[in-house]
């Protein structure tokens, strides 16, 4: 069951300096909500950060913009004294990495109105903040594999082939996921 795994919010143009710290309060708060026992473990919980625009972007515009917001939300966050998450890289040319805020790692995905990849198409932009831990835990208990196939299954079927930006983790640059 998915009933309430996904929790939405609405802010303004996607790069606005004034939505850094609600975001970054936000996902702090998530974190706490999903690190704490009040979240069921079995279920994928994602932070969804939904922009009113701007949504004439081509794929570089989108891209400038959302890691120019990540970049100062994650200021922000070091601000807040929180360091990166210890079983990840902070180093984003590493295979490793992941986005850190609050201390806990997230596997990004950004959506756009323009975006090459249909899969990654929606009326406006989009940052979905996914638990890369929920995503080690899949791996371990086995359902990551069927997710991804499932995934990758799909994405051939709607688009043709596979988005080949995407690698398992660890094998190439998170960061161009």
């Amino acid at each position: 069951m998915v009933r309430g795994s996904i929790e939405t919010h609405e802010f303004g143009l996607l790069g606005d300096r004034s939505d850094d710290q609600p975001i970054l309060d936000g996902v702090s708060r998530f974190v706490a909500m999903i690190e704490s026992s009040a979240c069921d473990g079995n279920i994928v919980n994602s932070y969804v950060a939904i922009f009113r625009g701007p949504i004439n972007l081509n794929e570089t515009g989108f891209e400038a913009l959302m890691w120019e917001q990540l970049w100062r939300i994650h200021k922000l966050d070091v601000l807040a004294g929180n360091v990166p998450a210890d079983d990840v890289s902070n180093d984003a040319d590493s295979p490793l990495f992941s986005l850190s805020i609050a201390g806990h790692p997230f596997f990004l995905i950004g959506l756009h109105p323009h975006a090459s990849r249909l899969a990654r198409r929606f009326s406006n932009p989009v940052l979905v903040f996914n638990s890369h831990r929920q995503f080690e835990k899949l791996r371990g208990d086995g359902r990551y594999a069927k997710m991804q196939t499932a995934t990758r299954s799909r994405d051939v079927r709607l688009q043709g082939s596979m988005n080949p930006n995407l690698t398992d983790f660890g094998e190439a640059r998170e960061a161009r996921q």
